[in-house]
């Protein structure tokens, strides 16, 4: 607070009375948004249709922004001439991080030996050392090449893995190689490691079932850091329960939080967090920062950082 009240001072700065609980949840409607200019946090998108006459720009707290990524609210914006930014470049660090610390945990049978740490303490030498693996020349396959995704690429370069991207439309300016999407169930089969970072929209809901599923490379290791419903959950605990899949790593899941009772907490080698991967110490102040540097550019006329609509 006294980041963003420092360095808003030539602004009169509004608080919301009812503030969200968390940054993944849309905040309370509020008398205050009718007058404000520029919105800061999770604000409700009825709210900006329908009661923010003198709104002129709206950032979020968030990388993604399911609910707002609606045909209607995107004209209703665009005619208006307001734009969307999210926080995408203060979790893409944090959010390839987390998910490299997985990858690498995985290839080295790091959770196994926790586990058994944890439990009856055994010495497995011999198989743990076979099970271990090096990730020179391993196939990545990374759907939904945004911020996290070209971050992640950067950090895993050493481990001279074959990196590819799947977007609707490359634009040919990425780091690594890609493919369209409509070509990428056909590398399925010879992928190691399959990565979705999948946007949640209404193209993207249990986007990896069944079928996907069963195109995967046996003993390949699928990892989910998108978001929850892209993922058909049933069909993940069938791939891992026959043994086709050789292990997931989810930091988001559907429902959030996840009941202490669902099946995919006892799936085999399902590894879950609670939705942690973008989080860091120092998170709210670096969503403050990022959310001032825009202001002086939307001060200033420039382009906006992580602009959405």
């Amino acid at each position: 607070m006294r980041v963003l009240r420092e360095g808003t001072a030539h602004h009169e700065l509004l608080i919301a009375g009812n503030l969200a609980s968390s940054i993944l949840r849309s905040s309370p409607s509020d008398e205050q948004f009718k007058i404000a200019d520029i919105a800061f946090g999770q604000p409700d998108p009825a709210a900006m249709l329908n009661d923010s006459p003198s709104l002129r720009w709206a950032h979020l707290t968030t990388a993604g922004y399911t609910r707002y990524d609606k045909p209607e609210f995107r004209s209703a914006l665009q005619a208006r001439g307001i734009p969307l930014t999210t926080s995408s470049h203060v979790f893409n660090e944090p959010c390839a991080q987390h998910l490299a610390a997985m990858l690498l945990s995985l290839a080295r049978q790091l959770p196994q030996s926790l586990h058994g740490q944890w439990n009856d303490r055994p010495w497995p030498y011999h198989e743990r050392r076979l099970l271990s693996r090096l990730l020179g020349g391993e196939l990545v396959l990374l759907y939904g090449y945004g911020a996290i995704a070209e971050r992640l690429s950067e950090l895993l370069a050493p481990y001279h893995m074959r990196l590819v991207g799947v977007r609707r439309k490359p634009r040919g300016d990425e780091l690594i190689e890609m493919i369209p999407e409509a070509e990428a169930d056909r590398l399925l089969p010879e992928a190691d490691h399959v990565v979705d970072i999948l946007p949640e929209h209404a193209g993207t809901v249990r986007y990896f079932g069944a079928e996907r599923f069963r195109r995967m490379k046996g003993g390949a290791r699928f990892y989910n850091i998108g978001r929850g419903p892209t993922v058909d959950q049933l069909s993940l605990i069938a791939a891992l329960t026959d043994g086709h899949l050789d292990a997931a790593y989810l930091d988001v899941t559907d429902p959030e939080p996840l009941p202490p009772e669902h099946p995919l907490w006892s799936a085999p080698n399902c590894f879950i967090c609670p939705h942690t991967g973008g989080g860091h110490s120092n998170e709210a102040v670096r969503l403050v920062r990022h959310f001032l540097a825009n202001l002086a550019r939307f001060e200033s006329g420039e382009p906006l950082i992580d602009q959405v609509i």
